[in-house]
C-alpha cells in the first residue's frame, strides 16, 4: 500500500536556500517509494546548499536550474502541464513573500507563479528561524496565500527555528493534494486503540489493541481530503487528536465532540473500548495471595453515538459468525461492520469481513490496505487490491 498512494503522480519539488534542504534526498526517495514520479527545480541559493547532481541522483530526473526556451515551468505546471502538484520545500521566507506578491524572478518562483495560474495544488512548507515566522509581514503573506487556496504546513518549532515538518506530514499532504480530496468537507470521527481501566494504583485493565487499525483508517481519510478528529491514548499527524484513556474519558470526548460540532459525518468505531471496569482499590493489591476483581459492565459507546446522532457509522467487531453481534450492529443502523479474530489485534496485518446491508467483502492485507479497502467502498473509488464477494 505505501508504494502505491502516489501511483501514476507526478510532483514538483521546488528548492529554495534553507539549510532544511539537506534534508531533500530523503524526502524525494520516499515519495518515490510510493509511487510518484519527482522532478527537482532550485533556486541558485538552494544549489550552494545541496548540489543539483544529490537531487538528480534522488529523483532520477535531471534538475532545473533555470528556466530555458523550453519553458519548463509552463510544460509542468502550465494549463496542460504534466505536473499533478507543486511542493516547495523548504520554503524560505523570502521565496514565501515573493510568490504572495506575485515576484517571480527565480526558477521556483517562477514555476509557483504558473502553477497559481493553472489552479494546481501548491503547498509550502517554510522554514526559517522563528523570528523570521513571526515577521508581521510573513505572517499576513502567509494568511494571503492560504486565502488563495495554498496550502502552509505548519513548521515544527524548536531550538529557536521554524523547522520543516516531519517528512511523514509532508508525504501526507502530497497524497492529500494528490488524491482529488473525495472527501473533502466530510468530518470524520475515530476511536482508536486500546482503553486502560484502572485496576488499583499500579495495575490497569486493557487489551492487546495497538491502535494500527485506526491510525491506518486516519492516515486515509486525511489523504482523502476530510477533517479528521481521533479520540485515543496516542498522537497521530495531520489529524485532531483527543486524549483518551479509559472507557468514560472516550466516551465524554466522543460525545462532547459531537455535541460541540452539532455532528459528524462518518464515525468509525476502531478502538477496543471496554466492555467492562473494574471498581479501582486504594494502593496496591498485595501480591503472593489470590485477589479477585469484580467487573462492572460498561454501556456501549456505538450504541448512544447511532441513535443520538444518527452519524454514518463503521464498526469493528472481533466476531467471525454475521448471524450473532455484527448483524446486531447493522440493525442497529450501523452502515458497515468489520469482522475480524482477535489475532490481528497488535498485528500489522488483517483479514476482516466487511459486512453491509448488500452482503459481505472479504478484506486482507497490511492495515493501511484495509483501511483503503474501506474508503473505497465508501467513496466508490476503484480498490485493484479487494474484489467484492458478495453473498
Amino acid at each position: 500500500m505505501t508504494k502505491t498512494t502516489l501511483a501514476g503522480k507526478q510532483v514538483v519539488i521546488g528548492v529554495t536556500g534553507s539549510i532544511a534542504a539537506v534534508e531533500l534526498v530523503k524526502l524525494i526517495h520516499e515519495l518515490r517509494r510510493r509511487g510518484a514520479g519527482v522532478r527537482v527545480v532550485m533556486s541558485t541559493a538552494a544549489a550552494g546548499i545541496v548540489t543539483p547532481d544529490a537531487l538528480a541522483y534522488a529523483s532520477g530526473q535531471e534538475v532545473i536550474t533555470r528556466i530555458t526556451g523550453l519553458v519548463e515551468h509552463v510544460t509542468f505546471c502550465g494549463d496542460e502541464g504534466s505536473a499533478d502538484l507543486l511542493l516547495i520545500a523548504p520554503c524560505t521566507a523570502n521565496t514565501l513573500s515573493k510568490i504572495a506578491c506575485g515576484i517571480d524572478d527565480t526558477p521556483v518562483t517562477t514555476f509557483a507563479t504558473t502553477a497559481l495560474g493553472s489552479r494546481m495544488p501548491v503547498i509550502l512548507v517554510p522554514a526559517m528561524h522563528h523570528s523570521m515566522y513571526r515577521h508581521p509581514a510573513l505572517v499576513e503573506n502567509i494568511r494571503r496565500l492560504k486565502g488563495w487556496g495554498v496550502e502552509v504546513m505548519e513548521p515544527r518549532i524548536e531550538e529557536g527555528k521554524a523547522k520543516m515538518p516531519t517528512q511523514e506530514e509532508i508525504v501526507l499532504w502530497c497524497e492529500r493534494a494528490a488524491s482529488g480530496r473525495p472527501l473533502a468537507g466530510k468530518r470524520v470521527l475515530i476511536t482508536s486503540g486500546p482503553c486502560r481501566e484502572v485496576v488499583d494504583d499500579v495495575r490497569v485493565l486493557t487489551t492487546r489493541s495497538s491502535g494500527q487499525m485506526g491510525r491506518a483508517l486516519a492516515r486515509e481519510a486525511f489523504r482523502l481530503g476530510a477533517d479528521v478528529t481521533v479520540v485515543h491514548r496516542d498522537r497521530f499527524p495531520c489529524v485532531t487528536n483527543l486524549a483518551a484513556d479509559t472507557a468514560l474519558e472516550m466516551r465524554d470526548s466522543v460525545i462532547g465532540f459531537l455535541n460541540g460540532q452539532g455532528a459528524t459525518d462518518i464515525y468509525i468505531s476502531a478502538a477496543a473500548i471496554s466492555d467492562f471496569a473494574p471498581a479501582p482499590v486504594p494502593g496496591k493489591i498485595p501480591s503472593g495471595n489470590p485477589a479477585t476483581i469484580a467487573l462492572e459492565p460498561l454501556p456501549k459507546l456505538i450504541t448512544e453515538v447511532v441513535t443520538q446522532f444518527h452519524p454514518f457509522t463503521i464498526a469493528f467487531k472481533i466476531d467471525r459468525s454475521p448471524e450473532t453481534g455484527a448483524r446486531a450492529l447493522l440493525e442497529l443502523g450501523v452502515a458497515m461492520v468489520l469482522m475480524n479474530r482477535p489475532e490481528t489485534m497488535g498485528s500489522t496485518y488483517g483479514e476482516y469481513v466487511l459486512l453491509d446491508a448488500q452482503g459481505s467483502t472479504i478484506l486482507t492485507g497490511e492495515k493501511e490496505e484495509i483501511a483503503h479497502g474501506i474508503f473505497s467502498k465508501l467513496t466508490g473509488i476503484p480498490d485493484p487490491v479487494h474484489e467484492p464477494q458478495r453473498d
